[in-house]
């Protein structure tokens, strides 16, 4: 089956509601997504709080490449494409550290980590034999590690992007911007003030990496999954649920989506003041004292401000996070079109007490990851959808999104940004919408139309 351009609207129809089987499970159209989408989207790498000092660096990926993350000794942070320029090597192969140079194992080829000697970090500074064998005429300048053009620091988050051409961040992002937000900044209110505590957890998951980022985008209805975990209570209060949250009155979660961008979430509608406490922690006192004591300090510090309260959202791609407990940045790298390598990085307030922190590993780790009781529903749901998704029969037959099709209304405050309700699958739709977008090789003047207040 040859995929070409203008099939992508048949793949995707989203005026009906119908998602072809075919684009979680077709070779030939992972292949063009790794061009199509992962080459050009604005892609999360990492947190800063992984690489603190100069000369410290995290092996990261974007697509299907491996890339490193570094700091370099003026405190700029740059990415890398982590591949010798002589014979491909890798030239770091440790997950994370420090370096003053990365060495090529192969032919001991090493490039620089620092700027200040040389014309930009990963540029080539040592061959072996350069007098001898290559008679001092190789270009040194020529045969640098390739740097990744865009690179953005955002309130701690990294995200970079292969594309010179594309818009930047804040444009890519719009006011899906205030979203992640409420769940990269500090719970006081302050602006960034997180770090990633107990390294990051990887995984690899026998599904299509876009099962997940619709999971996080806003499906409420798959919760009949999560019965038992619901039972059990896992929650850092011990009651019944996952998660201890008041949902009742103006502040209820609902689905909000940007069409012209591919992002959504799950969360409270924009409002101008904080909703009412609501304790959490009550089986942790100390726990329980700190997050009222920044509550007061960030309804204080936020007064009258415009915000917003985020459960989990997508960025599009392949970028997925918790805004409230427990507070996840997620990523889910392509493998195959069956496979994916799921990474979670679990955020905490960086001056917040050592008990405070142990607390939430400790519940992130009950909730989140392999490992994580909620977590494991997730990936079974998904790796059995792929499964019985692959057959000569079953790839026939489109999946059904037509829930709330034809129903989503604009967010006043928010620009370009529809809500359908607390359950639905707009923001579903809106992701694949975006996905057909890329796929079918549209520009960026086409993809970045303006948006509509």
């Amino acid at each position: 089956m040859t995929i070409t351009p203008d099939m992508y609207e048949r793949l995707v129809n989203i005026k009906t509601g119908e998602i072809s089987r075919e684009i979680f499970v077709n070779e030939e159209i992972y292949k063009q997504e790794l061009e199509q989408v992962f080459a050009r989207a604005w892609l999360l790498v990492g947190h800063e709080s992984l690489i603190p000092n100069p000369d410290d660096f995290f092996v990261s990926q974007m697509g299907n490449d491996s890339v490193i993350l570094t700091r370099d000794r003026q405190n700029n942070i740059h990415v890398l494409l982590n591949s010798c320029m002589h014979r491909g090597m890798k030239v770091c192969r440790y997950d994370q550290g420090n370096t003053r140079a990365f060495s090529c194992p192969y032919h001991g080829w090493s490039y620089s980590t620092d700027g200040r000697l040389v014309e930009a970090p990963g540029q080539l500074v040592g061959v072996p034999g350069f007098e001898e064998h290559y008679r001092c005429e190789l270009d040194k300048k020529a045969w640098g590690l390739v740097r990744c053009p865009k690179v953005v620091n955002h309130k701690g988050s990294i995200w970079a992007c292969w594309d010179e051409n594309a818009p930047s961040f804040y444009d890519y992002l719009g006011d899906m911007r205030l979203y992640l937000d409420a769940a990269l900044d500090h719970r006081d209110g302050t602006e960034g003030g997180s770090e990633v505590i107990g390294g990051v957890q990887k995984w690899r998951v026998k599904c299509n990496w876009k099962f997940a980022a619709e999971n996080f985008i806003g499906d409420h209805y798959h919760n009949i999954s999560h019965r038992s975990v619901d039972l059990v209570g896992i929650g850092p209060s011990g009651g019944r649920g996952r998660r201890d949250k008041d949902t009742a009155g103006p502040y209820q979660n609902v689905i909000i989506g940007f069409p012209a961008l591919g992002h959504g979430a799950n969360g409270h509608l924009p409002r101008f003041e904080e909703a009412p406490y609501f304790p959490t922690w009550q089986k942790y006192p100390e726990v329980q004292e700190y997050f009222r004591e920044v509550y007061e300090a960030r309804k204080k510090r936020l007064g009258d401000q415009f915000r917003v309260q985020t459960g989990t959202g997508t960025i599009f791609p392949n970028m997925s996070f918790h805004g409230q407990q427990p507070r996840t940045l997620a990523i889910f790298h392509p493998v195959g079109p069956t496979e994916m390598e799921m990474w979670r990085f679990y955020l905490v307030d960086k001056d917040a007490p050592q008990a405070v922190k142990d607390a939430i590993r400790h519940y992130a780790l009950r909730y989140s990851g392999p490992g994580g009781l909620t977590e494991s529903d997730d990936m079974e749901n998904w790796l059995y959808a792929s499964e019985a998704s692959r057959g000569t029969i079953a790839r026939r037959h489109p999946y059904n999104y037509q829930m709330g099709n034809g129903y989503a209304k604009p967010v006043e405050g928010l620009k370009g940004a529809v809500q359908g309700g607390d359950t639905t699958e707009e923001n579903a739709r809106i992701l694949y919408n975006r996905w057909a977008q890329f796929m079918a090789g549209k520009s960026w003047s086409e993809l970045m139309p303006a948006q509509t207040a």
